[in-house]
């Protein structure tokens, strides 16, 4: 199962106290402790794996190492060594101690999350003309800790959405080979899949239903990765006795949830259109046509209908390229 939320405490490493070292050497009295090395920061860093907030399931806790000790010598410490988390591109990073959200958006894309601490001088740092044999030193400061919430939010250059049952696992699996469950029964898709038309990532979003924006049913969960999708493939369902108000519940989820929905383009796709008869079919098209001129029927057993989707797709890699 797709973890797409979860809480993680990380702990930055403390930087190394200076020393308080002497030269022992004939003629070369003086101070020689070193500054202690600075503490490990922790990053976040995206990465393509969907799945990465699965590794992350067991094991919430972080903690980089802390910078050593000054040494003798001038010889400061070793810094401690950093971790990198990776997360999917896609991923809100929300502190939950000061509430500031940041975005990983890109493959490779790295955020400090917490600061190492600053190594502390050694004696070496505070010598003078009229401290010629200083015993102070400084301890080094403590790294930053926080706890953090990671949430995913998919970034597809399209969405499939519409009510449950509708048939878009099985237009995802079509187009893509992705295996998404299907089955004859509401909320088929438990949690989102995703599949590739050649450059085009395409976001299965499982089924909305009315109340989702207030939390009814797993709507939440599920209108946020919609949310970044670029374009729209409203799937509705020819066999519905009424295909309009199935168009405006989601609509009205979708644009509650986000009013930015708004300004996403959209196709309608009438599905599983070979389950009615020709007039009912046009009849259903020309009703909805009102709200939406970018309108097709479709059957995944109709490989004219599937050509047409991927004309669409094909267009909007085309338009990607210029």
């Amino acid at each position: 199962m797709l973890v797409d939320e979860i809480i993680i405490n990380v702990k930055a490493g403390a930087g190394g106290k200076g020393a308080v070292a002497f030269n022992k050497n004939v003629m070369s009295l003086g101070p020689t402790g070193g500054s202690g090395g600075r503490g490990g920061s922790v990053y976040i860093e995206g990465v393509a794996d969907i799945g990465a907030l699965n590794k992350l399931k067991f094991k919430k806790d972080f903690e980089a190492q802390a910078g050593q000790y000054g040494k003798s010598q001038f010889n400061d410490g070793y810094d401690g060594q950093d971790i990198v988390i990776k997360v999917p591109t896609g991923t809100v990073i929300i502190n939950q101690e000061t509430k500031e959200p940041k975005e990983i958006i890109k493959i490779g894309e790295k955020i400090l999350v917490a600061k190492g601490g600053n190594g502390g001088r050694g004696n070496f740092h505070f010598r003078s003309s009229t401290n010629t044999t200083p015993k102070q030193f400084q301890p080094g400061l403590p790294g930053e800790q926080f706890t953090l919430k990671l949430e995913l939010k998919l970034i597809a250059d399209v969405g499939l959405v519409g009510l449950p049952n509708v048939g878009k696992s099985s237009l995802l699996n079509e187009l893509t080979n992705a295996n998404s469950k299907v089955a004859n029964y509401e909320f088929t898709t438990l949690e989102p899949h995703l599949g590739a038309y050649y450059e085009i990532l395409i976001a299965d979003i499982p089924g909305i239903i009315e109340g989702a924006n207030h939390g009814r049913g797993l709507g939440l969960k599920f209108l946020k990765h919609i949310e970044r999708t670029k374009i729209i493939f409203h799937l509705i369902s020819a066999e519905s006795s009424s295909p309009v108000t199935d168009y405006k519940t989601i609509r009205k989820e979708l644009e509650t949830y986000n009013p930015e929905f708004k300004a996403k383009p959209e196709y309608i796709f009438l599905s599983k259109s070979d389950g009615v008869d020709k007039a009912t079919l046009k009849k259903r098209l020309e009703a909805l046509k009102k709200y939406n001129k970018n309108i097709k029927a479709l059957s995944i057993l109709d490989e004219k209908s599937l050509e047409d989707v991927k004309v669409i797709l094909n267009n909007i890699i085309n338009l990607k390229k210029k």
